[in-house]
């Protein structure tokens, strides 16, 4: 834990949550300004927006540790960053969560009561430009920030891994988005 809470005091700014499931569109076609690392030693490995009927709901943004590997996304320590379009409560944000984290991999009742209760818990209400960091630490839970305070977290392992599945695993609802967050930066690609 005590690695968990170095991490999440290294965060300066970050953005995360609402769980994909709506429709998806790619990144602007122009390469944004170079992104400042969210955490010593991490790389930016992709970023999209997801939008519904058009509008945009959020931007987000990749962070991940030397080795990653998108068919492992657990392995190793990352985050995910997510800067809001749109006002959502921490409530609706729990709920879309569990439902998403479903497509991911199977609990029980009672976990996704305990899971969305946590996690309800552990975010804010969000506003248009609020931006929410969450950091996932394999064998851990999840630290979640904003504006580089922690707002809360969710200590179990299993949650965080479907958690951030969400965004990450081949099972995601939004495929497209996901081929955007794991894709090297356009400056990253080779000629």
């Amino acid at each position: 834990m005590k690695q968990v809470a170095a991490l999440s005091l290294a965060l300066a700014s970050g953005a995360l949550l609402l769980a994909p499931g709506l429709a998806m569109g790619q990144a602007p076609a122009v390469a944004p300004a170079p992104a400042m690392a969210p955490l010593p030693g991490l790389r930016q490995a992709g970023q999209g927006t997801l939008r519904f009927l058009g509008f945009p709901v959020y931007s987000a943004q990749l962070w991940v540790s030397p080795g990653f590997e998108a068919s492992d996304y657990g392995a190793r320590p990352l985050v995910l960053q997510l800067e809001y379009q749109r006002d959502f409560t921490a409530e609706a944000i729990a709920r879309r969560s569990i439902q998403e984290m479903r497509r991911v991999g199977r609990f029980t009742p009672a976990q996704a009561t305990r899971w969305q209760q946590a996690l309800q818990a552990a975010l804010p209400d969000v506003k248009a430009g609020d931006q929410l960091s969450g950091i996932y630490q394999p064998g851990a839970g999840a630290v979640f920030q904003m504006g580089g305070q922690v707002v809360g977290e969710v200590q179990d392992p299993e949650f965080s891994r479907l958690f951030f599945g969400i965004w990450l695993s081949p099972r995601t609802s939004e495929p497209a988005l996901r081929q955007a967050l794991i894709a090297p930066p356009p400056a990253a690609q080779a000629p």
